[in-house]
């Protein structure tokens, strides 16, 4: 019997999902909202991939613009979860009112996310394959302009990718890391919000970082150059001598929904002390017994080795392997997001596919 137009959209896509890299591959839909005349539309799926801006646009030419990333997965019983989406939409908000954009309602947020999932299901990679839909919220200034002044019209968009693990590794990816000379945010500036302009004065530490054989750029503060920031792209968290688990507190660190959920299950389910305060890099180093970096993106990466003071500094297993701190956090956030270990936080949300 011919299947309906519905059965046919439920059919995953023929792809080798245990291979995927994390990269953009476009999908059918993606949602789209306009804040014009002082209100967002209801919002729409759309199907091009393109975004048609006028040049004067404030979001080319001034960097108003913000974005958020988070995760879909297949639960074992067929359901789609996101992981605490809410947060993301708080996040998104926080920036939107740093740069003078009119926030995005959280219950538009949430119905854009899951409007662009939904219609994506054949992309969403199925359970036990090791990969995820990404999900990209963006909100732009568009519209005409030239002076340095806010735009009077914004767009609001959530496309989709299916992807593999953000560093491709046969096991637990164990990264490394280099210091940067370079400063990624100042101490009163815009670090603490997810906006495009920090990323890209990143990009060269990043590349500097990589000459040196490192994975990704270590950013130090900007005011004395004395305590950890974040990396590249992600947070850092530290398993120190003593049951200590500490993260970095910073007005310029980004607050990662997946170092704030990790750091929850280290003092809940692994009983470790949480700190979360200035770690002075060099002063602390040898009490360090694991480092991480944490993101949506890299999950929890254990981080081997750091670049500092022109020479490397090992960590767990010479540097060469996941320490166990580190392992069994990633089982507990992952197995929570993927819906195989008991939700008691209240963490995962489903995405109707009805």
């Amino acid at each position: 019997m011919e299947q309906t137009k519905s059965e046919q959209a439920k059919h995953k896509k023929d792809l080798n999902w245990a291979e995927l890299g994390f990269q953009y591959r476009p999908t059918d839909y993606r949602f789209r909202a306009m804040f014009v005349n002082g209100q967002w539309t209801d919002g729409e799926l759309i199907t091009s991939e393109m975004i048609s801006v006028h040049e004067g646009a404030p979001a080319l030419h001034y960097a108003q613009q913000c974005f958020e990333g988070l995760k879909a997965q297949t639960a074992p019983d067929g359901r789609v979860l996101l992981f605490r989406p809410e947060l993301n939409a708080e996040r998104m908000r926080q920036a939107a009112t740093r740069l003078l954009i009119p926030e995005v309602p959280q219950a538009l947020f949430i119905r854009g996310v899951e409007a662009a999932v939904r219609a994506n299901y054949p992309w969403i990679p199925p359970h036990g394959s090791g990969a995820a839909l990404y999900i990209r919220p963006m909100l732009i200034g568009v519209g005409e302009n030239l002076g340095l002044k806010p735009a009077k019209e914004f767009e609001f968009r959530v496309f989709v990718s299916p992807v593999g693990p953000y560093y491709q590794s046969a096991g637990l990816a164990v990264i490394s890391l280099a210091v940067s000379d370079l400063d990624r945010a100042a101490p009163s500036g815009t670090g603490n919000f997810k906006i495009g302009a920090n990323y890209a004065g990143g990009l060269l530490a990043t590349r500097l970082a990589q000459q040196l054989g490192a994975n990704e750029a270590l950013f130090l503060d900007a005011a004395q150059r004395r305590y950890i920031d974040e990396a590249g792209s992600a947070n850092i968290v530290v398993a120190m001598r003593g049951g200590r688990f500490v993260t970095p507190s910073s007005s310029a660190v980004l607050p990662s929904v997946t170092r704030r959920s990790i750091m929850t299950l280290a003092e809940k389910e692994l009983g470790l002390t949480v700190e979360h305060r200035p770690i002075d890099l060099r002063k602390e180093l040898e009490d360090f017994e694991e480092v991480a970096a944490c993101g949506t993106a890299a999950v929890v990466s254990p981080v081997g080795r750091i670049w500092l003071d022109s020479k490397w500094h090992s960590f767990y297993g010479g540097g060469e392997q996941a320490g166990p701190v580190m392992q069994k956090l990633y089982e507990l956030l992952v197995g929570i997001q993927r819906g195989e270990l008991a939700d008691k936080y209240g963490w995962t949300h489903q995405v109707p596919m009805d």
